[in-house]
């Protein structure tokens, strides 16, 4: 499976995929529930098999249920999907995203928290020696 997951996949399976990566698995019913706006619960079943037999997720029988389970790591997803916000929306520069999160009046950083990032910014720039 590729890096595309996002652009990939319609909507609907998308936001199919955010809920079961929210909870960690989930049968269809609990999809149901956590989907933003109803679906019926066939239709959930069928994306959920299209989701399958994509690769994106894994089912795994529990007596009459299904569990479905992403196939990929969640942070192997979120790293995919964080990469392409910064092409999208930032067109390619990290230096823009964070600036962006950074100047987000909804975003209030710690001293903890910026110490932390000075220390990835000084890592990084070793790195690059």
């Amino acid at each position: 499976m590729t890096e595309r997951y996002e652009t990939e996949l319609p909507r609907r399976e998308r936001q199919i995929m955010d809920a079961i990566y929210a909870a960690g698995s989930a049968t269809a019913a609990e999809v149901v529930d956590a989907l933003p706006d109803p679906l019926s619960n066939s239709t959930v079943r069928t994306q959920l098999r299209i989701l399958v037999e994509k690769g994106y997720l894994k089912q795994e029988r529990d007596g009459q249920r299904y569990i479905y389970r992403p196939a990929r790591p969640r942070r192997q997803a979120a790293r995919g999907a964080l990469k392409r916000v910064v092409e999208t929306f930032f067109g390619g520069s990290v230096e823009r995203a964070v600036v962006g999160l950074l100047r987000s009046s909804d975003v209030e950083l710690d001293e903890a928290e910026l110490e932390r990032l000075q220390e990835m910014i000084e890592r990084a720039r070793e790195e690059r020696r």
